[in-house]
């Protein structure tokens, strides 16, 4: 793709963030369209060259836009793009990935704090005004993220800075990916993905960071679920579909873990029927974690850097096709 290639408007596509005030910010070097809903991005997709979206994303927007020549996607995740369909177009595209590592892994983080300092009942309890007494079982009091075993599931940025903050608490952290240990992990051990159930036994609190994949859809299942021990948390920051939630919703209800931080669900917005919302041992945050005032600027930033590499013929930064 050559200079004379990115003539045209860009599109800015996203229902909430506010990609167009941080584009001007930064000079806004080539003209830009921004939309807000579905309707609007297929009215302004057939002259863009350059697509900056991720939610609003459908894969009927192709057959609208026969000028696209660039995507890129606002969210590190890009299983909702057809890859095979854009490849065969000759459409680029390339992740956000980075763009909000630190902000999901402080709430992964977040997400075991309030777990284990029961701050769902604090707060149930503020709304009612209501002082718990001090709790004579040691084991239904409060609990300290120190001494315990963290599994990071996924050790790409996101789970490399959570493995790094939980050290900071002193737990011990081992993680899962098909690569082995290496120099500067942030890992007591790397166990390979066939030996899933043996580290979901050592762990007392499993951190999901991962891509959804083929081989990752379903991974946490009911299987996966009963290799835990009975008191462990498990935290997701990565994809809805990663985890089987039937099974883990009848895990929770039957206590064979002890509760589950939520940030990423099969179906979003989360049904009001989901079992989850109703749960006392559960945390449900709204697909959040990577959501801080930042975002926009550095999901630009990465647009910019980019549309330089294009134009000077170079590989992608985060490239997907």
């Amino acid at each position: 793709m050559t200079a004379s290639a990115l003539s045209g408007p860009i599109v800015l596509a996203h229902a909430a963030y506010r990609l167009g005030e941080a584009y001007a910010a930064k000079g806004a070097p080539q003209p830009f369209v921004e939309v807000r809903s579905l309707k609007g991005l297929e009215d302004a997709v057939a002259q863009a060259e350059v697509l900056v979206v991720s939610g609003l994303w459908r894969h009927s927007l192709l057959e609208r836009a026969p000028r696209l020549r660039f995507i890129q996607s606002v969210s590190a995740g890009t299983d909702q793009f057809p890859k095979d369909a854009l490849r065969a177009r000759g459409i680029r595209l390339a992740s956000a990935q980075g763009g909000n590592e630190r902000a999901v892994a402080e709430h992964a983080l977040a997400l075991m704090l309030g777990l284990t300092r029961r701050l769902p009942e604090a707060l149930r309890n503020q709304a009612a005004a209501t002082w718990r007494p001090m709790i004579a079982d040691p084991a239904k009091r409060e609990q300290e993220l120190g001494g315990r075993t963290l599994l990071v599931i996924g050790l790409g940025r996101i789970g490399t800075r959570i493995a790094r903050l939980a050290q900071a608490f002193d737990m011990r952290v081992i993680g899962l990916r098909r690569r082995p240990l290496q120099a500067g992990d942030p890992v007591e051990a790397v166990l390979a993905p066939d030996r899933l159930h043996e580290a979901l036994g050592q762990a007392d609190i499993v951190a999901l960071a991962c891509p959804l994949t083929p081989e990752t859809e379903s991974l946490i299942d009911a299987a996966a679920l009963a290799a835990m021990k009975p008191g462990a948390l498990l935290v997701n920051v990565a994809r809805g579909r990663v985890v089987d939630q039937d099974a883990l919703a009848q895990a929770l209800a039957e206590g064979r873990i002890a509760g589950a931080g939520l940030d990423c669900f099969h179906d979003e917005p989360l049904p009001p029927e989901a079992p989850f919302w109703r749960m006392p041992n559960v945390i449900v945050t709204p697909h959040s974690a990577g959501e801080t005032g930042h975002y926009e600027g550095r999901v630009i930033d990465l647009l910019l850097e980019n549309l330089e590499r294009l134009r000077r013929g170079e590989e992608l930064a985060n490239p997907v096709v």
